[in-house]
Parts: C-alpha cells; structure tokens; sequence
C-alpha cells in the first residue's frame, strides 16, 4: 500500500490521520461497494445500517454483512465469556460500550431487560449516528483521554473491543484509571487485545521488545484511527493492571468478532 510507503515521512508532519481518513472513506465509496450497500436500510435486526464509510472506520470494511456478522460474532463472544465465568449479561445493570463507533456490537443489547445500556466514542460523527439511530442506548461523546462525564461507580460491566490496539500507552494508563473509577467495586472489565498472535507482523526489533513483555505502538501520532496499532504481552498486561483490576480470563486469539485477538476479563478490585 502506497500509504505504508510514504508513513514514516508523513507521521513526521501532522498528515497521516487525515490522509488515512481519506483512503478508508476512499474505499468506502469505490462503485462495487457503493452498489452493494445502497439499497440496504435495514439490517436483520431491522435496525437501520450505517452508510459504507463509518462501516469502513468501525470494520475495517464498508459491506454491511461483514459489519452486522462481525457485530453479532463480537456479541456472542461477550456472552460466552461471561457465561464462562458464571456472569449473565442479562444480570448487569449498566453497561458501557466503550469505542462503541456506530453501533456494531451495541445494537445487540437493545432487548436486555432491566439494564442500562451505554456507548461512548471519541468519533463525533460515529456517536451522532448512534445517537439518530440507537435509541434505546444513551450515547455520549469522550476525548482520546479521560475522564468521562460519567459520575463514579456508574457501571457493572465495561468493554472495549479492539480499542486499545489503538491507543498510545500514556492514553491506555489514564483509561484504566478512569474505568477503575467509573466502574462499581467489583465491576468486570472485557478487552480485547493484540496478542501473540500478531508478533508475526512485527518487524525484527519490534519482535525482541515484544518478546521482552514490552507494549510495541505502531504510529502513534495517529492514535485512535486503525493506522495506529499497539500489540500487547501477556506479561505486559499481567505486569501493569495488576493493581487496580484482578485478571479472572484469558483466552489468547479468542475474539469473536475481533479476530485472533485476545480476550481479557478483569474484575474491579
């Protein structure tokens, strides 16, 4: 891809996000696409669908069965881990979707009986269409760093897939802080991560600092797009959320939804 080529000296200048914006909305918009995903409103769910270039921010991909099959494998992945670990998500009584983009896995808890559901993301134009289109979720708008307006111990049960594969490691810190205070004693934390899986894509010394449990970030001038990507240890992550949030599953390249990615579930300490 053309942009790899040229990434090392745009990320040195402030063009790199925007031109990858570009290229995904670029992509979004190409006719085979367009054709394809233009006379669908509605999704199974009878949902509406979003249009091709946030599919494209959120999925990595503007067909829409690709975004609603991805959404409905990454909520059945949410179950069964909770399920795994004798938690009921129909128990919970406030859920946040945190980098909840246009509604791909948030659409799947409209019918929870008895809980609160809740999306954030820092993509004001991916929350508006959440907010037009979800209405039975209370959608909100963060920054790439916290905090959330959201009052202490707000919520049982956080999670964020595939959203700290893109996030800098000062920005992940602050972001455990702040679930740690949004969070109720005892509340469960889900993320998704890149794990082992993904050292194969790493370059030579990107590899050693991985192997040596070190966090690798890839452009991280352009945190909070997909261009940025962060691979994560298991030591790493063992080593440094240790103390505010007890791990209680692991289950390396076991996202659904996300795939190969690892699933990590913490419980608020």
């Amino acid at each position: 891809m053309l942009i790899d080529r040229l990434s090392p000296v745009l990320e040195r200048l402030p063009l790199l996000p925007f031109l990858f914006r570009v290229y995904e909305r670029a992509v979004a918009l190409t006719p085979r696409h367009y054709r394809r995903n233009r006379t669908a409103s509605f999704a199974p769910d009878a949902l509406p669908i979003p249009p091709p270039h946030l599919m494209m921010t959120v999925a990595g991909s503007p067909e829409s069965a690709v975004f609603f099959d991805g959404g409905y494998q990454a909520a059945a992945g949410i179950r069964e881990i909770l399920q795994r670990n004798e938690v009921a998500i129909e128990g919970r009584r406030s859920i946040l979707d945190f980098g909840c983009g246009c509604g791909r896995v948030l659409r799947f808890w409209r019918d929870l009986p008895g809980t609160k559901v809740f999306g954030t993301d820092y993509n004001p134009e991916l929350t508006a269409w959440c907010a037009a289109n979800l209405p039975f979720a209370e959608i909100a708008t963060n920054k790439l760093e916290p905090p959330t307006n959201y009052p202490a111990a707000t919520f049982d049960f956080i999670y964020a897939l595939s959203v700290f594969t893109h996030l800098p490691e000062a920005a992940q810190t602050a972001w455990m802080t702040e679930f740690y205070r949004i969070l109720q004693p005892g509340g469960l934390l889900l993320l998704t991560l890149h794990g082992e899986h993904y050292a194969s894509r790493l370059t030579e010394s990107e590899r050693r600092e991985f192997r040596s449990g070190n966090l690798v970030v890839r452009y991280e001038r352009s945190a909070g797009t997909n261009l940025c990507n962060v691979f994560h240890p298991e030591a790493y992550v063992r080593r440094n959320w240790d103390k505010e949030f007890e791990v209680i599953d692991f289950i390396a390249e076991g996202a659904r939804g996300n795939p190969r990615q690892d699933v990590w579930l913490f419980r608020r300490r």
